[in-house]
Order: structure tokens, then sequence, then C-alpha cells
């Protein structure tokens, strides 16, 4: 056998180096395609951000499109329920529901409307961030995962429905509330219609679940520490005041990153940080927008035909408090307005940024399962969103 000369044997390490540079290729491309499909709603805000950016020239007014008092509020909450959730208070809250309501349509009930009416006083975010971990967990080990899509779908729906009957209860209605200067006693005579008809729309939804009866399917039992509870209590508690305004927001939330760094700081790994870094997208897509002068002349033009109605579509496209934010600037009539930007956070995945935070946590608990979940979460939003307008305007009708 002739020994192999070292010409051969370089091009014999040059094929070697080859075929392994393409190896390493096609797994560096396997792995950019499967955190694009994992992170699908973060991606395409950055994308959407990149390319407003070229018609916007990136400039010292981009530091006024985020809202840090948002980001901040989300982080620490998202930080609390995560420390939460390594205690297994989730578990053990689920299996007290579990065996006080009995069957699955009591347990569906029970948690959508823990939903809705949290959301009137901690906003529609808080409220899904602290009780779509508890559906997950509750769903699991009773062996009904099956029913995680439309829980999902009808507590992301409570949240943006119940959270409108209050001033604080959806971020869009705090800024109209304030820029129009409403009174307490219009903003409740304005939304209570729409309000009540979403509460028997939201019961009906949850009828239709079959009574099934529920059993635990774990035996694990976890010791829960009171003390740890009653701290992480107290900075949940915490979170909510300064939502509420009620504590300053740098202080608070030093009080609350310190106090977990001190008694978990694990829990700051499983923080939603791909959910924290969407929001930034967004702002900054959304910023961009406001300050096009071709959208701005477009939306004047749609408001002068019908507010309500085209108030409801720019949601769909650029999302509730953006919109409120930008067609504030070109309409007086804040009644059509509030309105459209309450009820036109149903529809789309992007119409509301409360959905996106549903999207991600379902995403979590359910990888591979986020086109079923997107065509039956556009199925449903639709089906309420075209229900609840078609009564606004059978409303004005009758009331005219």
């Amino acid at each position: 056998m002739e020994p192999v000369g070292q010409q051969e044997f370089g091009q014999i390490s040059q094929g070697n180096q080859a075929g392994s540079n393409i190896s390493l290729t096609r797994v560096l491309v396997r792995k950019i395609i499967n955190t694009i499909l994992r992170q699908a709603v973060l991606c395409t805000a950055i994308f959407a951000a990149l390319i407003t950016c070229f018609l916007v020239p990136v400039d010292r007014e981009y530091l006024s499109y985020f809202d840090i008092r948002t980001l901040l509020c989300l982080f620490t909450t998202l930080a609390v329920v995560s420390a939460f959730d390594r205690i297994h208070i989730f578990e053990f809250i689920g299996k007290k529901l579990v065996t006080t309501l009995g069957n699955l349509r009591r347990l569906v009930l029970g948690i959508v409307f823990l939903t809705f009416l949290s959301s009137m006083l901690l906003a529609n975010d808080m409220a899904l961030i602290t009780f779509l971990p508890l559906g997950a967990i509750v769903l699991s080990f009773t062996g009904k995962e099956k029913y995680m899509t439309y829980l999902f779908i009808l507590q992301n729906i409570a949240a943006n429905l119940g959270g409108m009957i209050t001033p604080f209860g959806n971020p869009q209605n705090l800024y109209l509330y304030s820029f129009y200067q409403i009174p307490v006693s219009e903003f409740f005579s304005i939304m209570f219609p729409s309000f009540l008809l979403a509460l028997l729309l939201i019961a009906g939804g949850c009828l239709i679940i079959r009574p099934e009866p529920l059993q635990v399917k774990v035996s694990e039992s976890y010791t829960q520490s009171r003390g740890r509870i009653i701290l992480y209590s107290l900075l949940f508690l915490l979170s909510i005041l300064i939502v509420f305004r009620v504590v300053s927001l740098l202080p608070g939330t030093i009080v609350v990153i310190l106090t977990l760094l001190i008694a978990d700081r694990k829990a700051f790994q499983k923080v939603n940080y791909p959910l924290l870094l969407t929001f930034c997208a967004f702002f900054v897509f959304a910023g961009n927008m406001a300050r096009i002068t071709a959208v701005q002349n477009f939306f004047e033009m749609l408001l002068q035909k019908n507010t309500f109605l085209f108030g409801i579509l720019s949601c769909q496209f650029i999302s509730n408090v953006p919109s409120a934010v930008l067609l504030s600037q070109f309409t007086t009539d804040y009644q059509s307005l509030l309105l459209a930007v309450n009820l036109g956070g149903l529809g789309t995945l992007i119409a509301s940024l409360a959905s996106l935070i549903t999207f991600s946590e379902f995403r979590k608990n359910q990888p591979g399962h986020e086109k079923k979940y997107l065509f039956m979460f556009s199925a449903v939003n639709a089906a309420f969103l075209i229900l609840l307008v078609l009564f606004e305007f059978l409303w004005k009708f009758t009331s005219a």
C-alpha cells in the first residue's frame, strides 16, 4: 500500500475541514431557524422595528418611545411570579381549586373570572402574568392539557375586557382618561353597556366546556414555606402599589430586586426576558409609526369618517395603547375612541400587548402547538369583536 503524499494529505485535510465547516454552518442555520420559530413574535417585532428605523432615522427622540414604568413594572411582577412558581404556590392553589370546584366547567369559570375581576384592579397585563401560570398548572396536573388553548384565550379576552371598566384597568384607559380629562361618571357610562355584554359573553364561553369530573394526576406534595409565601406576597403587593403610583417607581423596584437577590436569586433566571424585548421592539415600531407624516395624515382622514371603526382597525396593526396615543391627536370624539381602543384589543395577536403575554406563556407550556393556538385565538377573538361592535352600533341607534 503506497503512502499518502503530502499534497494528497493536504487535499484530504482540506476536504475534511470543508465538510466540517458545512456541518457547522448547517447546525448554526438550524439553531437560528429554531430560535426564530420559538420566538416568532419577538423576531417579528424586531423586524418591524428595524423596518421603521429606515423610515425614521435614529435620534434622541427614540429614547422617549420606551415606557420605562411599564417595563420595570412588568419585570418586577414577572420576577415575583417566578419566585412564587419556585415554591410551587400555583400547584397548591390549583389543588385547592380542583377539590373545591369539582368539575372542569366550574374550574374554567373560576380561573377566567379570577382573571376578569383582577384585571379591573391589577390591570390586564398583571392579571395575566398572575393567573395564566395557575391555569396551566391546574390543567396539567388534572390531565386536561387539551383545554389549555381555549382556557388561555378566554383568560386573555377576560383580561382585556374586564379591565375596560376602570380608568386604570387598561393602560390606554389611563392615558385617555387623563388626556381628555373625562369625568368619572361619564367614563363608566360610556363603558358599562359593552362591559356588561362582555361579562355575559365570557360566561357563555366558559359554559361551553363540559362539566367533566376532575382528578389530580400527580402525587407530588410540596412543603409550603409560610415565611416565603408571606414575603413574596408582600413583594407582589409592592409591585401592585408601584403600578398604582402609590409607591415610587425606582425605590420600589430596587426593594423588589434586592429582596429577591437575597431570598432567591434563581427566580431571575425564570423571568420571561424575550417578552420584555418584544415590548421594547414594539415601542420602537409604534413610536416611529407615530412620527411618519403620511401615517398621521392617513389616520386624520379616516377618523373624520368614523372614529370608532377606524380606531378598532388601527389597533389591529399597531396595538391599542399606541393607537390611543396616536389617534387622540386627531379627534375630539373621546367616547368613540375610548370604546374603540378597548374593544380593539380583541382581534389580531398584536391588537393588545396583553395578548403577547398570553401567547408567550402558552408557548412556554405548549411548545409545538402555536398554529392551533393562533387559529383558535383569531376565530374566538373575531367572534367576540364582531358581537361587541354590532352591539355598540345597535346601542347607539336605539339611544339616538
